[in-house]
Formats: C-alpha cells, sequence, structure tokens
C-alpha cells in the first residue's frame, strides 16, 4: 500500500450483497477496495488495490468461528503475517475495544470507542418505524486509537450518512509506516464488525 495521505475515507456501497468498502486518500484517490467474504464460517477480508480485485494485497483471517473475542491476523499477498487484532470480547459489549499487535507480536496499538451512549442510542431508535431510518444522521461513533500508555495517535469517525455508509480516520499523532499500515487493517476489519451491531 503506498504512502498513506491522510485523513482517509472509507464509503461502503450499498448496492451489492456483500459487505465491501473503498478506502481512499485525503485526495481521493483510492487505496484498497474491501471486500468481506460471504457464507463463510471464520470471517475472511481481502483487501484489494482496486475495485477490480485483480491484485490482492492483503487478507484478514479469523482465528474462531463464530467469536465475539476472535482473533483477526493480517496476512499479506504471500500469506506472510503482519500483525493482528483482538476484539476484547466481555470488555466490548458496553463499550468496543481491539488491541492491535505487531508481527511479532507485540501490543502496539489500541483502539476504543469513545462515548458508548451512542450506540446504545443507536440501537434503541433503530428499533422504531420510520425514526430509525434517521439514525446514521443522528448516533455516530467516534474510535480512539492510541499506544498502550494512553498516548493518541488516530481517531475514526462514522459521518453522517444513510445506512451508516461513511467512515473517516484521522491522524492525531506520529506513526511509522508499519504501523500506519496495521492501523488501517484493524479499523477496516473493526468496522465491518462494528457496523455490523449497529
Amino acid at each position: 500500500m503506498s504512502q498513506l495521505v491522510f485523513p482517509l475515507n472509507l464509503r461502503f456501497k450499498i448496492s451489492t450483497f456483500a459487505s465491501d468498502f473503498v478506502a481512499s486518500n485525503a485526495h481521493g484517490e483510492t487505496i484498497a477496495y474491501v471486500r468481506q467474504k460471504l457464507f463463510k464460517l471464520k470471517e475472511e477480508v481481502n483487501v484489494f488495490t482496486d475495485e477490480s480485485k485483480e491484485q490482492l494485497m492483503f487478507s484478514i483471517k479469523a482465528d474462531k468461528w463464530l467469536d465475539f473475542s476472535a482473533s483477526y491476523q493480517f496476512l499479506d499477498s504471500q500469506s506472510n503475517p503482519c500483525g493482528r487484532v483482538v476484539r476484547k470480547g466481555w470488555r466490548s459489549i458496553w463499550k468496543a475495544r481491539y488491541e492491535i499487535y505487531d508481527d511479532v507480536d507485540q501490543q502496539d496499538l489500541l483502539i476504543e470507542e469513545e462515548n458508548a451512549w451512542v450506540k446504545v442510542g443507536d440501537g434503541i431508535f433503530g428499533e422504531i418505524p420510520i425514526l430509525g431510518m434517521f439514525t446514521g444522521y443522528l448516533f455516530n461513533p467516534k474510535y480512539m486509537v492510541s499506544r498502550p500508555d494512553g498516548t493518541p495517535v488516530a481517531r475514526l469517525v462514522k459521518n453522517p450518512s444513510f445506512f451508516g455508509r461513511k467512515f473517516q480516520i484521522e491522524k492525531l499523532g506520529e506513526l511509522s509506516a508499519s504501523e500506519e499500515l496495521r492501523l488501517l487493517l484493524a479499523l477496516m476489519m473493526m468496522v465491518l464488525l462494528e457496523r455490523r451491531r449497529g
């Protein structure tokens, strides 16, 4: 993946049955096309260079099936591991929390939902007929990415939109190229998981 120019934008496609989205940089250039495989017991996500799906860059694969505390490993196009993200199961029921690990399995980043009440409001009002159509404009969660010592490095924000289909990643601190890559892959996986949960 080329040098990332922040902010990055993730836009879900609503014209397909699959969960897929395009990631673009601050200049509007496509940096990745992300597609979740359907009907898999173990979740698997493929990251391509663009919507043609001709060149696979990364795969993200769950280590368990149908488990809300699974670990999702990042693999490059030659199937070499380059890190992983772990959803912290019980801690994530109230407030989403994910830990990002590098290729030697050392935790280097943490993703945490900033305000759990946004998820609660979205869940409640989303069930009300007609009003539920507008929750994408009313309830927009934010996720802080920080180092284990609490230093913020990035933030993911859901932008107001129908069907919750637009997200933006802002850079708040210095990151190495490998940290940026792991951060992006982790947020891609997290968006797919959290978007499904409301």
